[in-house]
């Protein structure tokens, strides 16, 4: 299993985290991989996006029998070396005339669910090899079956908590040095790195353990929670006042909120593989409570 956990994860960092990598490599040192300020044109976006269908449709045979659990991970893996390889979000604002920040942020807003499409096709294509060659499915066990509308306010609830719930352990796990600030309570310095796939990795991690321990629901919806919380943390904590009050007492480095400080790329690909951590490890978890 761990072999091809393995090979799921080098096929998406041979295809998109190294192959791709001259289409969205930021044209200046330190440049961020973003579609504000990184070297995604109209023709790379979309091949990107044709790029996560194969990559994920490969995957899928990489990993046989247990592709559709361990395919999904090539994708996230590929944008995971982006997010790594690219500059920091400081370097993004400091590219920004001060009077621009809050329209840097509003548009940010948006951004990852481009990167949440990108994900999405690559889980496409394992399902697409999933309908060319199935793998044996394993027994299951009876359990009473939910009505649909049980499992229907499940799922909103798990993205809803998911989406307030990362943005609390996202602060206390990827964050900077935090100093006192008297207008709005504290300031957090932009985190290494990585800081950030630690702090983003175990943070959803935690999310999609708790989703499928309480309400018994997959870890797409952490993972789709993952392009949210980016813009709930900019309308909480990157309103206009509150940039017009760091611009004029903190250095570029500092945040209002640790979130704030992650590249969208970075959440969604590093949120999407902590989510599908933290959901086997809950279905680990019962296992072990019922047969440990």
């Amino acid at each position: 299993m761990k072999l091809r956990i393995a090979a799921s994860v080098a096929t998406g960092v041979v295809l998109i985290g190294l192959l791709f990598w001259p289409f969205a490599a930021p044209p200046e040192p330190f440049g961020t991989v973003s579609l504000l300020g990184g070297n995604l044109t109209a023709f790379s976006a979309p091949s990107l996006a044709l790029l996560a269908f194969f990559t994920g449709f490969i995957a899928y045979f990489v990993s046989w029998p247990h592709g559709r659990e361990i395919g999904i991970l090539a994708v996230p893996a590929g944008l995971t070396i982006w997010g790594i390889r690219s500059g920091s979000m400081v370097n993004l604002i400091r590219r920004t005339a001060v009077a621009n920040q809050s329209e840097l942020f509003a548009a940010l807003r948006w951004e990852p669910l481009y990167w949440l499409a990108i994900v999405a096709a690559g889980f496409a294509g394992v399902l697409l090899a999933q309908k060319i060659k199935t793998a044996p499915e394993p027994e299951k066990t009876e359990e009473k079956p939910k009505s649909r509308a049980i499992i229907n306010i499940n799922e909103i609830i798990a993205l809803v908590a998911s989406v307030v719930i990362a943005q609390i352990f996202i602060n206390a796990f990827a964050q900077g040095i935090r100093l006192p600030d008297g207008k709005i309570g504290s300031v957090v310095a932009q985190p290494p790195v990585e800081q950030i796939v630690y702090g983003v990795f175990i943070s959803f991690g935690l999310v999609a353990f708790i989703a499928k321990k309480f309400l018994n629901v997959s870890y797409i919806w952490p993972t789709i929670a993952s392009a949210f919380v980016t813009a709930f943390a900019i309308i909480s904590y990157g309103r206009q006042d509150i940039l017009q009050h760091l611009s004029s007492n903190w250095p570029t480095v500092f945040f209002s909120h640790s979130t704030l400080s992650i590249l969208p790329v970075q959440m969604v690909a590093i949120g999407t593989l902590g989510s599908i951590a933290g959901y086997w490890m809950a279905i680990r978890y019962n296992y072990w409570r019922k047969h440990g």
